[in-house]
Parts: structure tokens; C-alpha cells; sequence
């Protein structure tokens, strides 16, 4: 029940994209201020605004905090690589995507 909340919740943030807060991505990725703070001086993710109190994540923040969590927890990667692996993933995206418009 709690999960499929969670999800929900998400869901509606990312439709939105309105930006969320720290509380909110701490909330949704089940991490604390602190992990997220971590996140944001090794680079994974940006704050739209300066001052912790203020700060506001797109979706894609809270995807990539998801990610690099996941990345941790399975794999054991430390956050500077983590953001490394979230990177390559986003190139590796871009160009897919490229290819296809190419191709299409």
C-alpha cells in the first residue's frame, strides 16, 4: 500500500515537473537530507535554487537520487561513481535516440 503511494505520488510529480524539495526527494527515494546533500556536492544532482532550505529538484533529480541509490545499494558504487554511471546512461540515451531519429 505504501508503495503503490509512493508511486503515485511520484508519478504526479513527474507529470508535473513543478520541482520538488529536499524533504519531498528524501520522502520519495527513502534517503535522508544528508545522502541527498552528498549527491549534490559530488554532482549527480543540481538544486534549481541556492540555500539548502530553498533548494527544488526536477523529476529527473529524483529519478537519478533513485538511481544512484539503487547503484549504491546493489553494486556498491561509491557517489562518485554513481554519477559517472548516471551520465554514460544519459548519453547512451541521447544517443539511442539520435539513432533512431537518423534511421527514421
Amino acid at each position: 500500500m505504501a508503495n503503490e503511494m509512493e508511486n503515485a505520488l511520484m508519478g504526479e510529480l513527474l507529470g508535473e515537473d513543478r520541482g520538488v524539495t529536499l524533504a519531498e526527494v528524501c520522502r520519495i527515494c527513502g534517503v535522508n537530507a544528508d545522502d541527498v546533500i552528498e549527491l549534490v556536492e559530488e554532482g549527480v544532482v543540481e538544486p534549481e535554487q541556492e540555500g539548502r532550505t530553498q533548494w527544488r529538484f526536477h523529476s529527473v533529480s529524483v529519478w537519478r537520487v533513485r538511481r544512484a541509490v539503487q547503484f549504491r545499494q546493489d553494486l556498491g558504487v561509491n557517489n562518485a561513481g554513481a554519477a559517472l554511471a548516471l551520465d554514460l546512461l544519459e548519453e547512451l540515451q541521447q544517443l539511442r535516440a539520435r539513432v533512431r531519429q537518423l534511421e527514421g
